[in-house]
């Protein structure tokens, strides 16, 4: 299964709360997105069928390796464009927000031209 932007979106959402908290409830997802807890739940099932994430006993959602690769490939995307865009004067807020839209359909040969440009 093709991977599409919402379900890379959750899947780096999932990582930033379980480095924020240690644990992803679905309500903690609904909440950091602004989603419905029934929209969210359906998202989770879909990506456990795809085995991006998992649950563990106690009902929490848990990356797996495929899902962990997937949300960090596209964290190191948003880190590396909010850090360019800022770096050419975009305010810290909009540098964020644009990141969020572009890391998604950016090609890699553009986003490694940003990284060389900002370890110069």
């Amino acid at each position: 299964m093709e991977l599409h932007e919402s379900g890379e979106m959750y899947l780096e959402t999932i990582l930033l709360l379980k480095n924020k908290f240690g644990y992803v409830r679905s309500i903690d997802i609904a909440r950091e997105l602004g989603y419905s807890k029934p929209s969210v739940s359906r998202a989770v099932a879909l990506l456990r069928e795809n085995e991006y994430v998992g649950l563990d006993p106690n009902g929490m959602i848990l990356l797996t390796d495929k899902g962990r690769a997937v949300a960090e490939h596209i964290y190191d995307r948003h880190t590396h464009l909010t850090q360019f865009l800022e770096s050419i004067g975009v305010s810290p807020e909009v540098a964020e927000e644009d990141a969020c839209r572009i890391e998604h359909v950016i090609s890699d040969e553009t986003l490694d031209a940003i990284k060389k440009q900002l370890n110069k």
